[in-house]
């Protein structure tokens, strides 16, 4: 295997051996909804995987939801040595990063006239600065393993609820960033992808939804969206590479044309 050159103050990349075959992911916002559903499904394909939360008593939980077959590290992606915390922990846990799924998120439903400066702050340092940063943490290592990044995006990027100015705004980020991914990531051997999905049924979700507003029926389960985010990091949708791939919840069976 040819490894790629690197200029001298880069961080040195894993080297995978023949005994260290089996591959890697690191899933931020691993403690619940879409990012542990997203886990339960790595861990089922036969993945070793590092959840990533920033509450040590959900990520115990989370664990143990997983039966001790993931690993954890408590971070927050937001803050300034978030990302480099969770490369090296995936790193010392499995010694290869495969996969990088960015899942964690914030989603104030705030009033565009009672945005503040910090709330802004807020979105873009855990929806998007945090994500920037540990791809770029991430990429010597996924250039070894010829790995993927999978970044999950919003539907609110193409019809933002009233509110969502922030939430939207950031996620939009990092549907670009995949594009900038599939194009210098060639010479790496680097894929990356977005995943849009409709309103999922989480406890982020309902924390600003309740039934009334949003009926079960009309929301996705997190397993369809872990799902397709799988089938990304395991190479199945390697002709979407560089694009969002939107996932919204099926028309009700009464619907018009059904």
């Amino acid at each position: 295997m040819t490894y790629p050159l690197r200029s001298p103050d880069s961080p040195s990349p894993s080297l995978p051996t023949s005994d260290n075959t089996r591959p890697a992911a690191i899933v931020t916002g691993g403690t619940a909804g879409i990012g542990l559903a997203a886990a339960r499904l790595f861990v089922d394909q036969g993945w070793r995987v590092l959840i990533v939360g920033r509450d040590q008593g959900r990520l115990n939980e989370a664990l143990d939801q997983l039966g001790g077959l993931a690993q954890g590290c408590r971070a927050d992606v937001g803050t300034t040595d978030g990302p480099s915390t969770i490369v090296a922990a995936c790193l010392k846990a499995f010694g290869r990063v495969d996969a990088l799924v960015n899942n964690a998120g914030v989603a104030p439903l705030v009033p565009l006239a009672h945005h503040t400066a910090s709330l802004i702050e807020q979105c873009f340092a855990t929806n998007a600065i945090g994500p920037a940063k540990l791809i770029i943490a991430a990429w010597p290592h996924l250039s070894v393993t010829r790995g993927r990044v999978v970044n999950v995006s919003s539907m609110a990027t193409r019809d933002p609820y009233p509110g969502f100015f922030g939430y939207a705004a950031s996620k939009a980020g990092v549907e670009l960033m995949v594009r900038s991914i599939a194009k210098e990531g060639v010479s790496a051997g680097i894929k990356a992808f977005a995943v849009a999905p409709g309103a999922t049924e989480t406890a982020m979700f309902r924390a600003l939804f309740d039934e009334s507003t949003v009926p079960r029926g009309d929301v996705l389960d997190p397993t369809e969206v872990a799902r397709l985010i799988v089938d990304c990091a395991s190479g199945r949708r390697d002709d979407d590479n560089g694009q969002a791939i939107e996932i919204t919840p099926p028309p009700p069976p009464d619907a018009p044309g059904q």
